[in-house]
């Protein structure tokens, strides 16, 4: 077979695949460093799933060594399906065809042991199509707010306050208006469980959509707002 993607074997005898050449064969434009980190927290445990090793700078003038990594098969195959792109369904084919050269496959004689066999592949196939699928939603739930749906909630925030304003009728300073938005964004934070607006991910979009489009100020907003307007006691006479 030809060699799609840069492997070797490991101690143990094993196929790992490299790291830096599937990155590079997906196409990946975020760096390599990062990337991997990102993948690395779906669930894979370094000294089973990969191990990290330096080697030279493949850049012509030299410089510092850089840091690669040694998958397994399978860790390299579920990479792959989470790209979810033409060169990710190529890679994983190989790898799949990769086991299948390399596996010594023992036929099974009697219907008793085909019954058997045909199960267990039933199963380990299920459990790990289960695991690449959470993983994948997970990816996908925890992906950041896009540009356009980070705009949408910013102008959903500034229209909700300008419709209490105006349904009742109030001429408010921008230290009251102040106040609205603090209670808006307060509560916003407290249902995404984050500390600033940046950190919405796309798993809170619907909620946050929501309780902005019913959103009401607090009575203790209510009650500052109003404290605000009213004129400060004179110590003269």
């Amino acid at each position: 077979m030809n060699e799609l993607i840069k492997t070797f074997k490991q101690k143990d005898g094993s196929v790992a695949v490299d790291g830096r050449d599937l990155h590079d064969f997906l196409e990946v434009e975020t760096p390599y460093r990062i990337w991997i980190q990102r993948m690395i927290e779906y669930g894979f445990t370094e000294n089973v799933d990969f191990a990290g090793f330096e080697q030279k700078s493949t850049k012509p003038q030299g410089g510092r060594p850089q840091v690669n990594h040694a998958l397994t098969l399978d860790m390299a195959k579920e990479l792959s399906m989470i790209q979810r792109t033409d060169r990710g369904k190529q890679a994983r084919q190989y790898f799949i065809a990769m086991e299948k050269q390399a596996k010594q496959i023992v036929l099974p004689q009697t219907p008793e042991e085909k019954i058997t066999l045909l199960l267990q592949n039933a199963n380990e196939g299920n459990k790990k199509i289960n695991q690449i699928d959470n993983r994948v939603k997970d990816l996908e739930h925890n992906k950041p707010l896009t540009p356009g749906e980070y705009n949408y909630i910013s102008h959903a925030v500034g229209g909700a306050v300008n419709t209490y304003v105006q349904t009742h009728h109030l001429i408010l300073t921008g230290k009251q208006r102040g106040k609205l938005y603090k209670d808006i964004n307060g509560g916003i934070k407290q249902i995404a469980r984050i500390q600033t607006r940046a950190q919405l991910r796309e798993k809170d979009f619907e909620n946050v959509d929501r309780y902005i489009r019913n959103w009401v100020p607090s009575t203790a907003t209510i009650l500052i707002i109003k404290q605000l307007s009213e004129p400060v006691a004179s110590n003269e006479g």
